[in-house]
């Protein structure tokens, strides 16, 4: 009997793979990190070879690591990919030859080029109908840099000898042999290109930022069908390719925030909230309109905040300033201070991103007197991320007319006591945890059984994630507002030049 998932999770500095059993139970996992490339400040490129390697070693780990003596690979009925959105790559179809590497969603090259395009009506008229803000962080202007930076690939797209694609086409062109070049609606609603009412390839789009149709994959719904494995050595041929969702929207998926109003924040590299608003498109003034997934023929519609810089801030202080050995000691050393004593860290590693959408702003950590410590600087990082998100929060809520009253939250950095308690304390909401916080790799699997029919509707998901702990706030409403004003007092210093 067919009765396992194989759930791929690309991801900004590794990949993974799960195997998940007909319950949704892991049963074997296996995770492999690849290189990052910075050639210039504020440049992040990925080689795609070193992700296929990652990708390859991962599936072959987990499906390794599985213990049940029943287990075959030939069990695995279906395949799920979730991954990093907004970074894509150009190659042949052909050869399989990366044209170049693939440029990383929190690459600002384009930054000059938005500047342009903010003063330009139909690149805004564009990036609403995308549901989007012209910003570094997607790929299309990234991608109309490459084409004017290098005449021999934009003359090599012109004549259809190269094809574009974030990464989920990028894993299932590969899986299937070259067959395959498609997306889902999640993955296509962040590149730009894509119209978020007709859900398909915006003519206007790719006339602005010029780019060739061919060079684009066909979209398709999130548990649709992208075909099936061939040739790669590691995995039989014919395993349908059956759930495909961005990252962001598949921990939604994945947390069964189902009905609108639901809430998820993911803490990764960035932390990301997603509010699902149901069918209808709500627009944002401050963050973005986005597709939650399409299942069908129905699509569920959300609002997303993006906040570049969050574990990748306490990776910082790991490996630049030496402040921990390991990521989770930030948690052991920051509770060694009841406060931060009036230090505070804007973590703007890779600039700002929702509410204030500016590519330029640099990190900041200020209010040091030489009582400072290393907690100190450890429990400002984290309350610096917990604050992005409330702020990111708050103008999200106002442009659904909802206010957030809890949160579910995933993603490595949410095993985090000190951050979700300022969480909860800063959004002045409950912040759920469940026990399983892999809730971006499930959502993926979890589209994937919706492919199959192993789950006739998504309200069958609802359950499935066990709570670990509930954080409520501790803080007074005085306290949370004070540190909100302080927080927003500082950044308009950072964004006006002051510091």
């Amino acid at each position: 009997m067919k009765k396992y998932i194989l759930s791929i999770d690309q991801g900004t500095t590794s990949s993974r793979a799960f195997i998940y059993d007909d319950r949704f139970q892991i049963v074997g996992m296996a995770q492999h990190a690849f290189p990052q490339h910075f050639p210039k400040a504020d440049w992040v490129e990925h080689d795609l070879t070193e992700i296929w390697q990652s990708v390859e070693k991962s599936v072959r780990g987990a499906l390794k690591s599985v213990s049940r003596p029943e287990f075959d690979v030939s069990q695995i009925a279906a395949i799920g990919i979730t991954n990093q959105r907004e970074t894509f790559g150009v190659w042949d179809p052909k050869t399989g030859q990366a044209a170049h590497r693939a440029i990383v969603w929190q690459c600002r090259r384009s930054a000059d080029l938005c500047e342009k395009l903010r003063k330009n009506k139909k690149a805004v008229a564009v990036a609403r109908a995308a549901g989007l803000v012209l910003d570094p962080y997607f790929s299309g202007t990234k991608l109309k840099w490459l084409l004017d930076s290098d005449k021999t690939i934009r003359s090599r797209a012109a004549r259809g000898e190269l094809i574009f694609g974030t990464m989920d086409t990028y894993l299932i062109w590969k899986l299937s042999a070259g067959i395959s070049h498609v997306t889902d609606t999640t993955n296509a609603s962040r590149t730009m290109f894509m119209d978020l009412k007709k859900l398909k390839w915006s003519p206007d789009a790719l006339k602005l930022f010029g780019v060739a149709p061919s060079m684009l994959p066909e979209i398709k719904a999130s548990n649709g069908d992208f075909g099936v494995t061939k040739g790669i050595g590691f995995l039989p041929d014919g395993i349908p390719i059956r759930g495909v969702l961005g990252d962001q929207q598949a921990a939604l998926l994945g947390q069964a925030c189902l009905t609108s109003g639901e809430t998820k924040v993911t803490y990764g590299t960035g932390a990301f909230l997603v509010m699902n608003t149901g069918t209808s498109i709500k627009r944002s003034r401050k963050g973005l309109s986005t597709v939650a997934w399409t299942l069908g023929n129905k699509t569920t519609y959300a609002l997303e905040g993006s906040v570049f810089i969050a574990g990748a801030a306490v990776q910082w202080l790991r490996d630049e300033l030496g402040l921990v050995e390991k990521s989770s000691d930030i948690e052991s050393l920051a509770e060694k201070v009841v406060d931060s004593d009036g230090v505070f860290f804007i973590p703007a590693l890779s600039g700002l991103g929702s509410p204030y959408w500016a590519p330029h702003a640099k990190g900041l950590i200020g209010g040091l007197t030489r009582r400072s410590s290393r907690a100190h600087i450890a429990r400002a990082c984290l309350e610096g991320i917990a604050a992005s998100i409330a702020d990111v929060a708050e103008g999200l809520g106002e442009d659904a007319g909802l206010k957030i009253k809890r949160i579910s939250v995933d993603g490595g950095a949410s095993a985090n006591n000190v951050l979700m308690q300022a969480q909860a304390d800063l959004l002045r909401a409950e912040v759920n945890r469940p026990t399983d916080v892999e809730t971006t790799v499930r959502g993926a699997a979890f589209a994937a059984a919706l492919g199959i029919g192993w789950i006739k509707t998504p309200a069958a998901l609802a359950g499935v994630a066990k709570l670990d702990r509930v954080f409520k706030p501790e803080w007074s409403i005085r306290q949370s507002k004070e540190f909100m004003a302080t927080w927003r007092r500082r950044i308009k210093g950072l964004l006006a030049g002051a510091f």
